[in-house]
C-alpha cells in the first residue's frame, strides 16, 4: 500500500512538474509575442503605398496640381490641390485611410470638384513616394502642414471642410478640435484605433502595449461643427458600432448615415460621394443669408 502511495504521488509530482514546465514555456511564447508586437506594432497598424502616385493630371481628378507641403519637423511632403472656382468658395481637405496614397482618392475628390469646391489631398509621410515613417503624431505634423499650407495661399478656416477617411479620421478629428471648421466629415471613423485592435487582437493587452491609439472619442465633445458620419453597415475592419460610439459623444448638429451593404472601402461604388455632396451642399445653402426678392 505504502509503495502504490509512493507512486502515485511521484507521478502527480511529475505531472506537476510537466504542467509547470508547460505554463512557463507559453508564458514565455506569449512574453516573446509581447514584445515582437510592441517593437513591430506600427508595420501592423499603417500599410502605406510608397509609389508615388504620378501626375495627378492622368487620374480621375485631372484639374488638381502636385504641390508641397512643408512639416513643423522638417519633411517636404508631397499632395494635390485643387482650387474652389470662387476664391471664397469651400475647400476639403482630404486626410486619405490607411493603405494606398492619394492617387487612389482621386475619384472622390472629383466628386467635390465637380460641384466647384477646391480639394486638397493631403499624403502622409512614408506613403505616397514621401519620406519619414508614418506615426499618430507624424500625421498630426502632415495635417497641420496642410493647414498651414492653406493659411498661406489666404483660404481662410471658414472655408475650409475637414474630411477623414478610416485612420485618416484620426487625423480629421485632431485638425477639427484644434482649428474649430465649419464641418467635419467622417468616413467609416473608429472611436479609437486602440477599440479597432481590442477587437482584432483580443488576445493581447492592447491598452498597455498600443502606441498610436487615436482617441478620436477623447476629443470629439470639444469640437463644435457641423458633423455627418458614413459608414458601411457591413464593415468588416472597423464596425459601424464604434462610429455609432463616436457619434454618440459629439456635439449637435450631426448626422450619421449608414450606407446600406457598404464594406470599408467601397462606400463610394454605394453613392457615398452623392450622399456626402448633397449634405455638404445643404449645409453650405443653410449659411449662406438669404436673398430678398426684388420689389
Amino acid at each position: 500500500m505504502a509503495a502504490f502511495t509512493a507512486t502515485c504521488c511521484g507521478r502527480a509530482l511529475k505531472m506537476v512538474v510537466f504542467l509547470a514546465r508547460l505554463v512557463f514555456q507559453l508564458l514565455a511564447v506569449y512574453a516573446v509575442v509581447l514584445l515582437l508586437v510592441y517593437v513591430c506594432q506600427r508595420s501592423l497598424q499603417y500599410f502605406p503605398d510608397k509609389n508615388h502616385p504620378g501626375d495627378p493630371k492622368e487620374s480621375a481628378a485631372p484639374s488638381m496640381r502636385e504641390v508641397e507641403l512643408r512639416t513643423e519637423d522638417g519633411l517636404t511632403l508631397n499632395a494635390w490641390f485643387a482650387a474652389p472656382v470662387k476664391r471664397d468658395g469651400k475647400i476639403v481637405v482630404m486626410y486619405h485611410g490607411n493603405a494606398g496614397h492619394i492617387g487612389h482618392r482621386a475619384v472622390k475628390a472629383q466628386h467635390f470638384i465637380d460641384k466647384g469646391m477646391g480639394v486638397l489631398l493631403v499624403e502622409y509621410r512614408g506613403f505616397g513616394g514621401n519620406i519619414g515613417s508614418p506615426s499618430e503624431q507624424g500625421l498630426y505634423k502632415d495635417g497641420r502642414a496642410a493647414l498651414s499650407f492653406l493659411e498661406k495661399q489666404e483660404y481662410a478656416n471658414a472655408q475650409l471642410v475637414i474630411y477623414g477617411e478610416s485612420i485618416g479620421s484620426g487625423v480629421a478629428t485632431q485638425m477639427a478640435y484644434e482649428i474649430q471648421p465649419r464641418y467635419l466629415i467622417l468616413e467609416a471613423p473608429f472611436s479609437s484605433a486602440a477599440a479597432v485592435a481590442k477587437k482584432r487582437y483580443f488576445f493581447l493587452p492592447v491598452d498597455w502595449l498600443m502606441k498610436d491609439r487615436f482617441d478620436n472619442i477623447d476629443k470629439i465633445g470639444g469640437i463644435k461643427t457641423n458633423l455627418l458620419i458614413v459608414h458601411g453597415d457591413e464593415d468588416s475592419v472597423i464596425p459601424i458600432e464604434l462610429a455609432q460610439m463616436l457619434y454618440e459623444q459629439a456635439n449637435h448638429p450631426k448626422e450619421f448615415i449608414t450606407i446600406n451593404g457598404g464594406h470599408h472601402n467601397d462606400l463610394y461604388d454605394h453613392h457615398a460621394g452623392h450622399v456626402v455632396t448633397e449634405w455638404l451642399e445643404k449645409q453650405i445653402a443653410a449659411e449662406e443669408p438669404a436673398v430678398k426678392p426684388e420689389e
